[in-house]
């Protein structure tokens, strides 16, 4: 029932700018907690970023200063904000939504972000 729909990646050269979206349909309840993980060839996924329903925000290291998260609670829809990007962002952003108890954690389908030099 629950879909995350996630779209905004692209190509862009190194210091440029991208704005993902995320939304969450089919929920009744509003998501404890949406944002992004990463994941770049032959690497693990790794957080990004994640923001609970009151606002309180975790970054990872590598983007805070870049990275901004912001949200529509009404909607279940997040966007990030990801300026002055490096080589290094280079991956497919997956969008995750933790609905539990009622329906449990959801995964996107991916958006792949190219970063060129």
């Amino acid at each position: 029932q629950v879909q995350l729909v996630e779209s905004g990646g692209g190509l862009v050269q190194a210091g440029g700018s991208l704005r993902l979206s995320c939304a969450a349909s089919g929920s009744i309840v509003s998501p404890n907690a949406m944002g992004w993980y990463r994941q770049a060839p032959g690497k693990q996924r790794e957080l990004v970023v994640v923001i609970t329903r009151h606002g309180t925000t975790t970054y990872a290291d590598s983007v805070k200063g870049r990275f901004t998260i912001s949200r529509d609670n009404a909607k279940n829809t997040v966007w990030l904000q990801m300026n002055n990007l490096e080589p290094e962002d280079t991956a497919v952003y997956y969008c995750t939504a933790d609905i539990r108890p009622i329906y449990g954690i959801y995964w996107g389908q991916g958006t792949q972000v190219t970063v060129s030099s």
